[in-house]
């Protein structure tokens, strides 16, 4: 069970800069919350009557970062304690089939698949625990540490509430069937397919090869079951392995995993991809450009600042506030990632209300887009 936490009340570590336009709609009333009662100035909170200053949030913050990287080691550890094993396991069950030439020892390969199914699941128990440690990672990393990292980068409003949620009622972030799916592309597939070209070639070899189908058929009888029984029953339980393994491929709610952007790519775009590499040369990754949109009502001043600043084109839209029903601008612009986290304090020198929103594009296609020089 997780550690006991701080307190459940906990503000984001960056304190909030001024009041921005609510995020329902750029026009809608501002509800500005009050200090904390009791709070000094300068305190992100009161703990246990005692008035908590940034030094000791921070300094908490990082006690608990290392104890969850920590726990998140000890668990990924434990992953690969159980691979081990099927490992292991798979390596004796084969030599000790194929030691000797006797066609009733091909049982002992299905027996070994059964063991690898079951540290399969076993493996999949694990990640999930794993994956919790590792939301809480990748928590404190996007919104407390990046924070630090990239000003005036500021982290989100529900931050701390996530996380004291995740402390005090602790859930899997994902799914029994996400995690036996991820666990089984990871490592099992290979470790199963081999157990299942074995199993074929012992029952094909031994105690004689066999030069016919019916011969083939009696090699794989396991005493008075019949060998098209066997058969099908094997090939029938490895389909349903590799079709759990290879169906839950959409899911992704982990968070401990490092995901390409494409998505899983077929053989066909695999062979594609790798004839433009060869014919293009070997490229290192590109950042994604970023997609700016502010509502304003100042247009053409957040506008000129945007040009000035930071030499991108703006485009203007003819926008109108719902709630209040002013007219208001809506200014387009596509920048280069680092130039994002700069952006909002630029349209807020200028504009306080403004609404703004950045979001990541997959591609900026158009003459005039260039990075900075």
């Amino acid at each position: 069970m997780p550690h006991p936490a701080p307190d459940a009340d906990a503000p984001p570590a960056v304190e909030p800069s001024a009041p921005r336009a609510s995020a329902a709609g750029a026009d809608a009333p501002s509800a500005t919350p009050g200090p904390i009662p009791g709070a000094a100035p300068g305190s992100p909170w009161v703990f246990g009557g005692v008035r908590l200053g940034s030094s000791e949030f921070a300094n908490a913050m990082i006690h608990f970062y290392r104890a969850e990287v920590t726990r998140a080691n000890v668990w990924r550890q434990r992953l690969d304690m159980t691979t081990n094993w099927a490992v292991i396991t798979t390596g004796a069950a084969l030599s000790l089939t194929f030691g000797s030439t006797a066609s009733h020892l091909h049982v002992m390969i299905p027996i070994m698949t059964l063991m690898v199914t079951l540290f399969l699941i076993i493996e999949a128990r694990r990640y999930r625990y794993y994956e919790l440690w590792a939301l809480r990672v990748r928590l404190m990393e996007v919104n407390f540490f990046a924070a630090m990292l990239a000003p005036p980068h500021q982290p989100r409003a529900d931050w701390a509430g996530s996380m004291a949620d995740s402390l005090l009622h602790p859930k899997y972030p994902i799914s029994t069937w996400e995690a036996v799916g991820r666990r089984f592309r990871r490592n099992y597939q290979y470790i199963l397919a081999l157990l299942a070209i074995a199993w074929l070639n012992k029952i094909l070899l031994h105690p004689t090869p066999a030069r016919s189908v019916e011969e083939f058929l009696k090699h794989a009888s396991i005493g008075w079951i019949p060998g098209e029984v066997v058969l099908s029953v094997g090939l029938a339980f490895n389909v349903l392995l590799f079709a759990i393994g290879w169906l839950t491929v959409g899911l992704r709610q982990t968070r401990g995993e490092v995901f390409d952007e494409a998505g899983l790519r077929t053989p066909m775009e695999l062979l594609q991809s790798a004839g433009r590499t060869i014919q293009e040369g070997l490229h290192l990754p590109r950042r994604h450009e970023q997609l700016g949109h502010i509502i304003t009502a100042h247009g053409d001043e957040v506008a000129q600042r945007i040009m000035q600043t930071f030499g991108r084109g703006v485009t203007a839209l003819p926008g109108k506030g719902m709630y209040t029903g002013e007219d208001r601008t809506v200014l387009m612009v596509a920048m280069d990632p680092t130039q994002a986290t700069y952006l909002k304090q630029a349209v807020y020198d200028v504009d306080p209300k403004a609404f703004v929103i950045i979001h990541g594009t997959e591609h900026v296609i158009g003459a005039g887009f260039e990075a900075p020089s």
